[in-house]
Protein backbone atom coordinates (compact mmCIF):
# COMPACT_ATOMS: atom_id res chain seq x y z
CA UNK A 1 0.00 0.00 0.00
CA UNK A 2 1.36 3.41 -1.01
CA UNK A 3 0.94 5.54 2.15
CA UNK A 4 -1.16 8.68 1.75
CA UNK A 5 1.55 10.90 3.24
CA UNK A 6 4.12 9.56 0.75
CA UNK A 7 1.86 10.39 -2.19
CA UNK A 8 1.27 13.91 -0.90
CA UNK A 9 4.94 14.59 -0.18
CA UNK A 10 5.91 13.66 -3.73
CA UNK A 11 4.08 16.79 -4.81
CA UNK A 12 2.79 17.33 -8.31
CA UNK A 13 -0.78 17.53 -9.52
CA UNK A 14 -2.11 14.77 -7.28
CA UNK A 15 -0.89 16.61 -4.17
CA UNK A 16 -2.55 19.83 -5.32
CA UNK A 17 -5.79 18.00 -6.02
CA UNK A 18 -5.73 16.39 -2.59
CA UNK A 19 -5.07 19.75 -0.92
CA UNK A 20 -8.00 21.29 -2.81
CA UNK A 21 -10.25 18.40 -1.72
CA UNK A 22 -9.09 18.88 1.87
CA UNK A 23 -10.19 22.50 1.91
CA UNK A 24 -13.53 21.41 0.47
CA UNK A 25 -13.70 18.85 3.33
CA UNK A 26 -14.06 16.01 0.84
CA UNK A 27 -10.51 14.63 0.68
CA UNK A 28 -9.03 11.35 1.88
CA UNK A 29 -8.29 12.64 5.38
CA UNK A 30 -11.86 13.82 5.92
CA UNK A 31 -13.15 10.54 4.50
CA UNK A 32 -10.96 8.66 6.97
CA UNK A 33 -12.09 10.89 9.84
CA UNK A 34 -15.78 10.33 9.17
CA UNK A 35 -15.37 6.59 8.73
CA UNK A 36 -13.33 6.00 11.91
CA UNK A 37 -15.58 8.34 13.89
CA UNK A 38 -18.58 6.29 12.84
CA UNK A 39 -16.90 3.00 13.72
CA UNK A 40 -15.87 4.22 17.18
CA UNK A 41 -19.41 5.38 17.84
CA UNK A 42 -20.73 1.96 16.79
CA UNK A 43 -18.22 0.28 19.14
CA UNK A 44 -19.15 2.69 21.94
CA UNK A 45 -15.49 3.64 22.35
CA UNK A 46 -15.06 7.10 23.93
CA UNK A 47 -12.83 9.23 21.71
CA UNK A 48 -11.87 12.79 20.85
CA UNK A 49 -10.20 13.80 17.59
CA UNK A 50 -7.03 15.83 18.19
CA UNK A 51 -4.26 17.35 16.07
CA UNK A 52 -4.81 19.12 12.79
CA UNK A 53 -8.33 17.83 12.29
CA UNK A 54 -9.38 19.26 15.66
CA UNK A 55 -7.81 22.59 14.72
CA UNK A 56 -9.82 22.54 11.50
CA UNK A 57 -13.00 21.76 13.45
CA UNK A 58 -12.37 24.84 15.57
CA UNK A 59 -12.39 27.00 12.44
CA UNK A 60 -8.74 27.21 11.43
CA UNK A 61 -8.54 24.97 8.38
CA UNK A 62 -5.05 23.67 7.60
CA UNK A 63 -3.97 20.52 5.80
CA UNK A 64 -2.77 17.45 7.66
CA UNK A 65 -1.67 13.97 6.61
CA UNK A 66 -3.16 11.96 9.48
CA UNK A 67 -6.09 11.67 11.86
CA UNK A 68 -5.06 11.89 15.53
CA UNK A 69 -7.50 10.41 18.06
CA UNK A 70 -7.44 10.43 21.87
CA UNK A 71 -8.69 7.18 23.44
CA UNK A 72 -8.37 5.36 26.76
CA UNK A 73 -6.12 2.29 27.08
CA UNK A 74 -9.27 0.13 27.20
CA UNK A 75 -10.62 1.85 24.11
CA UNK A 76 -7.38 1.28 22.22
CA UNK A 77 -7.45 -2.43 23.04
CA UNK A 78 -11.04 -2.68 21.81
CA UNK A 79 -10.23 -0.80 18.62
CA UNK A 80 -7.49 -3.26 17.71
CA UNK A 81 -9.59 -6.26 18.68
CA UNK A 82 -12.57 -5.14 16.59
CA UNK A 83 -11.04 -3.23 13.66
CA UNK A 84 -7.56 -4.54 12.93
CA UNK A 85 -7.67 -6.48 9.68
CA UNK A 86 -11.21 -5.29 8.96
CA UNK A 87 -10.57 -2.19 6.89
CA UNK A 88 -7.73 -1.04 9.14
CA UNK A 89 -4.11 -2.21 9.05
CA UNK A 90 -1.32 -1.57 11.59
CA UNK A 91 1.72 0.10 9.96
CA UNK A 92 3.90 -2.55 11.61
CA UNK A 93 3.40 -5.43 14.01
CA UNK A 94 2.58 -4.25 17.52
CA UNK A 95 1.93 -0.64 16.54
CA UNK A 96 -0.77 1.21 18.50
CA UNK A 97 -1.67 3.07 15.29
CA UNK A 98 -3.65 1.98 12.25
CA UNK A 99 -3.97 2.86 8.58
CA UNK A 100 -7.29 3.09 6.74
CA UNK A 101 -7.05 0.40 4.05
CA UNK A 102 -9.29 2.34 1.65
CA UNK A 103 -7.52 5.72 1.80
CA UNK A 104 -4.08 4.69 3.20
CA UNK A 105 -4.35 7.60 5.67
CA UNK A 106 -2.68 7.06 9.08
CA UNK A 107 -4.78 7.04 12.23
CA UNK A 108 -2.56 7.88 15.20
CA UNK A 109 -3.81 7.20 18.71
CA UNK A 110 -3.05 9.30 21.77
CA UNK A 111 -3.68 7.47 25.03
CA UNK A 112 -5.18 8.77 28.26
CA UNK A 113 -2.57 9.12 30.99
CA UNK A 114 0.39 9.46 28.64
CA UNK A 115 2.14 12.80 28.07
CA UNK A 116 2.40 15.16 25.09
CA UNK A 117 5.66 16.35 23.58
CA UNK A 118 8.63 14.36 24.84
CA UNK A 119 6.41 11.73 26.50
CA UNK A 120 7.90 12.46 29.93
CA UNK A 121 5.80 13.13 33.05
CA UNK A 122 4.57 16.72 33.33
CA UNK A 123 1.56 18.57 34.79
CA UNK A 124 -0.38 18.21 31.52
CA UNK A 125 -1.31 14.66 30.44
CA UNK A 126 -3.69 13.30 27.83
CA UNK A 127 -7.10 13.32 29.55
CA UNK A 128 -10.08 10.98 29.41
CA UNK A 129 -11.76 11.77 26.06
CA UNK A 130 -15.22 11.42 27.58
CA UNK A 131 -14.47 14.36 29.88
CA UNK A 132 -13.17 16.80 27.24
CA UNK A 133 -14.85 15.97 23.92
CA UNK A 134 -17.31 18.27 22.15
CA UNK A 135 -19.43 17.19 19.19
CA UNK A 136 -19.03 19.13 15.94
CA UNK A 137 -20.81 17.97 12.79
CA UNK A 138 -21.43 14.54 14.28
CA UNK A 139 -17.77 13.91 15.23
CA UNK A 140 -16.28 14.23 18.72
CA UNK A 141 -13.28 16.56 18.96
CA UNK A 142 -11.13 17.91 21.76
CA UNK A 143 -12.64 21.04 23.25
CA UNK A 144 -10.77 24.22 22.40
CA UNK A 145 -9.12 24.76 25.78
CA UNK A 146 -7.92 21.15 25.97
CA UNK A 147 -6.62 21.29 22.38
CA UNK A 148 -4.63 24.45 23.09
CA UNK A 149 -3.35 23.14 26.42
CA UNK A 150 -2.03 19.94 24.83
CA UNK A 151 -0.53 21.80 21.87
CA UNK A 152 1.35 24.13 24.21
CA UNK A 153 2.61 21.31 26.44
CA UNK A 154 3.79 19.45 23.33
CA UNK A 155 5.57 22.48 21.89
CA UNK A 156 7.23 23.28 25.20
CA UNK A 157 8.81 19.84 25.60
CA UNK A 158 8.99 18.18 22.19
CA UNK A 159 12.10 18.82 20.10
CA UNK A 160 11.23 20.61 16.87
CA UNK A 161 7.52 20.90 17.71
CA UNK A 162 7.30 24.50 16.50
CA UNK A 163 4.15 23.76 14.51
CA UNK A 164 2.30 23.30 17.81
CA UNK A 165 3.04 26.92 18.73
CA UNK A 166 2.14 28.04 15.21
CA UNK A 167 -1.21 26.27 15.54
CA UNK A 168 -1.98 28.00 18.84
CA UNK A 169 -0.93 31.36 17.43
CA UNK A 170 -3.22 30.82 14.45
CA UNK A 171 -6.15 29.89 16.70
CA UNK A 172 -5.58 33.00 18.82
CA UNK A 173 -5.61 35.19 15.73
CA UNK A 174 -8.42 33.49 13.81
CA UNK A 175 -10.76 33.16 16.80
CA UNK A 176 -9.66 36.45 18.39
CA UNK A 177 -9.19 34.73 21.72
CA UNK A 178 -8.88 37.14 24.67
CA UNK A 179 -5.84 37.14 26.91
CA UNK A 180 -8.13 35.95 29.72
CA UNK A 181 -8.50 32.63 27.88
CA UNK A 182 -5.28 31.62 29.64
CA UNK A 183 -7.34 31.20 32.82
CA UNK A 184 -8.93 28.10 31.25
CA UNK A 185 -5.52 26.46 30.87
CA UNK A 186 -3.29 24.56 33.25
CA UNK A 187 -0.81 26.92 34.98
CA UNK A 188 2.00 24.91 33.36
CA UNK A 189 1.21 26.42 29.94
CA UNK A 190 -0.36 29.80 30.79
CA UNK A 191 2.79 31.88 30.42
CA UNK A 192 3.48 30.45 26.97
CA UNK A 193 -0.13 31.12 25.90
CA UNK A 194 0.14 34.73 27.05
CA UNK A 195 3.43 35.24 25.19
CA UNK A 196 1.82 33.93 22.00
CA UNK A 197 -1.20 36.14 22.63
CA UNK A 198 1.12 39.16 22.86
CA UNK A 199 2.78 38.11 19.61
CA UNK A 200 -0.63 37.87 17.92
CA UNK A 201 -1.45 41.38 19.14
CA UNK A 202 1.80 42.75 17.74
CA UNK A 203 1.09 41.19 14.35
CA UNK A 204 -2.43 42.62 14.39
CA UNK A 205 -1.16 46.10 15.28
CA UNK A 206 1.45 46.00 12.51
CA UNK A 207 -1.20 44.98 9.99
CA UNK A 208 -3.28 48.00 10.94
CA UNK A 209 -0.43 50.51 10.53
Amino acid sequence: MDPFEARVRRGGTSALVEADRFFMKTGSVFETLRRIGGRLTELEVPYAVAGGMAISAHRYLRTTEAVDILVTPEGLAKIHAELEGLGYIPPFAGSKNLRDAATSVRIEFLVTGQFPGDGKAKPVAFPDPAAVAVEIDGIRFLGLSTLIELKLASGMTGAGRYKDFADVLALIRELRLPQEFSGKLDPYVRERFESLWQEAEQVRDQAQE
